[in-house]
């Protein structure tokens, strides 16, 4: 059938996706009454805890926050953010110039790229990785370059040989190969960046689901020209509020703003008094008890699956940090994402995150243990 409008060449440009094929095998499993078992989706599936919830509901019934807020944020959320840095890396930001609030993490990757990259500059985006980076580059007209992140190096980039582009996107606890980095490797990264000139943004989002007393650090700890995006989503189980809050540089800051101020009116006034109430649970650097809680639900169905994929066979890591684990299948991500759906179990191909990541699994704990163990027993006949 003919369209009757022609797509922009930006819009033709974006990466098409394999989820699209695997979905429809996934809807007609689930038309004909199969149950399957999604560790697809990294939503948080535990609740947003009580006493935000509260606080959100206090807020909603006051009239002061029904009006447009303010497009560089509410200043008491800006006050809580700095705070909080204070409290959890013990670094000082500068709540007025080195703080913005933004609609999810995903508005300040794609903007960011709007403020400060011109059509035809590189971006320089990790392969495997989370889309959104590529998809910002690709519609702001500029070109990607791709880094590879590779087992045998860690899942760290090599930025040896790459002598020019604009932005690096970096990203730790990392989605979706669960890698981790320390300050040393952090601050070597960050070095090179500043002798290339290169805008460092780092995606810290899974700063606060971590294990085994591995520690995220920020990149502020090391460098203060770059920029740095927090999330609630994982931390609080707010993936529906869609609100985060980028911190550095305050020239980022500053172009990152104005650009918003240009598309959007910002995050709600209730969602940032929210916000407030979440961030200000943390006493000290230590994560608060609800935000604990949530995290020894996440360690034990990540004991679980990760025990039960060695059993089967399976070759991975015990992720130190995320909501995944990332298993390696010897074969076709795509190939072995259909195998799971026979069996009724249903996984993200690694090939979804670019080309790096085929051969790889990613599995979501957003299952309780008792459908992770169901899960495992139906994979034993294909492992």
């Amino acid at each position: 059938m003919s369209k009757m409008f022609s797509n922009s060449r930006r819009l033709d440009s974006l990466p098409g996706s394999i989820a699209p094929s695997l979905d429809r095998i996934i809807d007609e499993k689930r038309r004909l009454g199969f149950d399957l078992i999604s560790f697809a989706n990294g939503d948080p599936d535990l609740p947003t805890p009580k006493f935000i919830i509260n606080a959100l509901a206090d807020a909603i019934t006051d009239p002061m926050t029904h009006g447009y807020p303010l497009a560089e944020g509410e200043q008491e959320f800006k006050d809580a953010v700095a705070e909080w840095y204070k409290k959890r890396f013990r670094i000082s930001v500068d709540a007025k110039n080195e703080v913005l609030p933004i609609v999810g993490s995903r508005d300040g990757l794609t903007n960011i790229v709007r403020a400060f990259v011109n059509a035809g500059e590189k971006v320089l985006v990790p392969d495997p990785a989370c889309s959104t980076y590529m998809n910002a580059t690709i519609l702001s007209d500029a070109i990607p370059q791709k880094v590879p992140l590779l087992e045998m190096d860690n899942y760290l980039p090599d930025l040896d040989d790459i002598q020019d582009g604009k932005l690096l996107f970096l990203n730790y606890p990392n989605n979706p190969t669960t890698a981790t980095i320390d300050k040393k490797a952090l601050k070597t990264i960050a070095d090179q960046c500043r002798s290339k000139n290169i805008i460092l943004c780092y995606d810290n989002t899974h700063s606060e689901i971590t294990y085994d007393d591995y520690v995220s650090p920020s990149i502020l700890e090391v460098d203060r020209n770059a920029i740095e995006f927090h999330s609630f989503s994982k931390t609080f189980s707010m993936s529906g509020a869609r609100v985060g809050f980028a911190a550095g540089n305050s020239e980022l800051i500053a172009g990152l703003k104005k650009i918003k101020q240009s598309l959007d009116s910002g995050v709600p006034k209730f969602i940032q008094r929210a916000c407030i109430a979440a961030l200000k649970s943390y006493s000290v650097s230590s994560r608060p008890e609800a935000v604990t809680n949530m995290l020894k639900t996440y360690e034990t169905r990540r004991n679980v699956l990760y025990e039960g994929l060695r059993n089967l066979g399976f070759s991975l890591e015990k992720p130190k940090a995320t909501l995944y684990l990332w298993v390696k299948v010897n074969e076709s991500s795509y190939e072995f994402a259909r195998k799971l759906i026979e069996v009724g179990v249903i996984a993200s191909p690694g090939s979804m995150f670019g080309m790096y990541g085929d051969g790889y699994m990613r599995f979501a704990l957003t299952q309780p243990v008792e459908r992770i163990k169901i899960a495992l027993e139906r994979m034993v006949s294909i492992s």
